[in-house]
């Protein structure tokens, strides 16, 4: 739900056409089994916005992209959803493309369906 009223706000704000955030899963954390399409996305991407249980071996697949570290750590400090949500719409604004970077599956653990 919440995913979809960020759609709909940068559909207002901006034209589609100069948008462009791809969510990827990092799976297990081994490079060597990440999609062709999650490789492309990330050797195309602007921003990386990453998960701290993404291993250094993929973060060096996107060596020209700006990381912004958004990992949560239990009991420690953190990125609420909401500013992570706020920090995609943001650079994708600027015509950025974005990679919103998760450990594992990101329609799982991406809270993608919020």
């Amino acid at each position: 739900m919440i995913l979809s009223r960020l759609t709909a706000r940068l559909a207002r704000k901006r034209p589609a056409r100069g948008m462009h955030v791809c969510f990827v899963g990092s799976g297990p954390g081994d490079a060597e089994l990440l999609t062709l399409k999650a490789i492309r996305a990330l050797e195309n991407a602007q921003v990386v916005i990453h998960d701290r249980l993404v291993s250094d071996e993929i973060l060096a697949l996107a060596p020209q992209a700006r990381m912004v570290d958004v990992g949560k750590t239990g009991f420690g400090p953190s990125v609420s959803q909401d500013q992570i949500n706020a920090l995609i719409v943001e650079h994708a604004r600027t015509g950025a493309r974005v990679v919103r970077l998760k450990g594992g599956d990101p329609t799982v653990f991406g809270r993608l369906d919020e």
